[in-house]
């Protein structure tokens, strides 16, 4: 087979083979269906000969294991999608799922291949429809390495997790000329739909790539901590490492003597996973919140936690998508959730009442309850009210919920309640001194952990130093995990 990867490289990518070389083991990668070809004879398509239709797919290896791989080559008809080419994706999806195995998709693609018209949409059709066969049964990967426009971009928009590449990238519904045809506004390409405007902003890239091998670096990488298929077990790695000296801060460092003064929650996962294993997604997206994967006793555990250094930890709308995806995730393959807890509430405010924070927050109570994976939560410092309830706690079906001696455990601050409680007085500075006196009352009588401990809501009052142990022997304890206390019905209804 010969490849035009010379017109590649002169717009700076890899050509469509080189990708599929690039992410897969060396000479692992079987290409199937390559003899096929469009069947349009309208507007000159008959005197056309499109090698393999567009679109490279096949069966490779990633770290040993077996993948679905397919490759849009954007020098044959500019990577468009008809027919044929999104019956080769589809079916290789359909395969995937009997062979149990990941897909990974990368897409460099014009759009929908207009000479074939309605023909092109139902390429597409056939392509989202196996794509929600396959949520939950196999992992999908999506790779956006050109252009992905139109109705093009909700294959990836299904798939699972979404990798954009710096200046390569270029994800919208409708392009720059259309944008200037109806609104009237001049935009360029980037700053539409490029891989910054999705990491950041959108939050539909979950990883943003410097470059397109390191792209294939990460995705390698997170091959390594995901099941390939539901009701996959990976074992452990036995070479797992675990050094508190080499952390780069102690875990009893990490929390300021200030309750209201931030701190990167990223210093207390890493202080308790196994070393250098936190491996975050949605980085640069709603930063009050950190999502990732990492190991614990070399075992693979999915991580949520409020981040004080973003926006005092609170839950927004985005943050509470960005949670309640990938909990949903987790659980659907099994991978056990491990969550951390600093988190003053949900956000306040006529802005995120009107993008409908309460559709969005209910989105992680519902996560949250409907995951039957161990579920163990550590509760470092603030945890007040329905934002406390919402992030794993015990009501929700948390199985180990432990709390720092500092934590606070409370329907709100000291300050906000003592406001409420005792509005006039705090207005008459001849009761000042009562005031001050009430509020420590609350701070020692109805905050601490040790009112929940005595209720059974929380399992364990644990120091800092403890955590690490804690949740290696809690996850060990809860390894053969059985839930099937559901009622009968077909499914929920998730408050999307």
């Amino acid at each position: 087979m010969e490849y035009n990867i010379v017109k590649q490289h002169e717009k700076g990518k890899l050509h469509a083979i080189e990708r599929i070389k690039a992410l897969c083991d060396e000479d692992s990668f079987m290409e199937i269906y390559s003899g096929v070809r469009h069947n349009c004879t309208s507007f000159g398509m008959d005197k056309k000969d499109l090698p393999y239709d567009g679109v490279i797919t096949g069966f490779g290896k990633i770290n040993g294991r077996k993948v679905a791989v397919y490759a849009q080559d954007f020098t044959v008809q500019g990577g468009s999608l008809g027919l044929m080419h999104g019956k080769k994706i589809a079916e290789l999806i359909d395969m995937a799922i009997e062979a149990r195995c990941p897909v990974i998709g990368i897409n460099d693609s014009g759009g929908a291949r207009i000479q074939e018209g309605v023909d092109a949409l139902c390429g597409y059709g056939d392509l989202f429809y196996q794509n929600v066969r396959a949520s939950g049964s196999v992992p999908q990967i999506s790779i956006i390495a050109g252009p992905c426009a139109g109705g093009a971009v909700y294959s990836p928009g299904i798939t699972d997790f979404i990798f954009a590449v710096d200046k390569i990238s270029q994800l919208f519904i409708t392009g720059p000329k259309v944008v200037k045809s109806v609104m009237f506004m001049d935009i360029s390409e980037e700053d539409l739909g490029g891989a910054s405007i999705h990491s950041h902003k959108s939050g539909v890239a979950h990883f943003r790539c410097e470059s397109e091998n390191d792209c294939y670096r990460k995705v390698r990488a997170l091959l390594d901590y995901i099941p390939h298929y539901y009701g996959d077990n990976p074992s452990g790695n036995d070479k797992y490492k675990f050094d508190t000296r080499k952390k780069s801060k102690q875990i009893t460092e990490i929390l300021p003597e200030n309750s209201r003064a931030g701190y990167d929650i990223r210093d207390v996962i890493n202080c308790v996973t196994d070393d250098d294993s936190f491996f975050e997604t949605s980085a640069e997206f709603a930063v009050n919140c950190v999502t990732g994967f990492a190991k614990v006793e070399g075992r693979s555990v999915g991580i949520i936690a409020n981040n004080p250094a973003g926006l005092g930890g609170v839950l927004d709308c985005d943050a509470s998508d960005k949670i309640a995806r990938f909990v949903r995730y987790c659980d659907a393959f099994n991978v056990p959730l491990l969550t951390f807890v600093d988190v003053p509430g949900f956000i306040p405010g006529p802005q995120e009442e009107q993008k409908g924070i309460i559709r969005h927050g209910a989105k992680v109570i519902y996560a949250y309850s409907e995951a039957s994976v161990p579920k163990v939560t550590v509760i470092t410092r603030k945890a007040y009210g329905g934002a406390y309830i919402a992030m794993c706690s015990k009501h929700l079906g948390a199985d180990f919920v432990y709390a720092w001696p500092a934590a606070e455990i409370a329907v709100m601050g000291a300050e906000g309640a003592i406001g409420i409680l005792y509005g006039k007085e705090m207005k008459d500075p001849a009761k000042a001194a009562e005031v001050a006196a009430k509020s420590e009352e609350y701070k020692n009588e109805i905050m601490t952990p040790k009112i929940a401990a005595m209720r059974g809501y929380i399992s364990e009052v644990i120091t800092p130093e403890e955590t690490r142990q804690r949740i290696a022997h809690s996850f060990d304890i809860l390894s053969e995990k059985h839930s099937m206390d559901k009622p009968l019905k077909k499914h929920g209804n998730i408050p999307l």
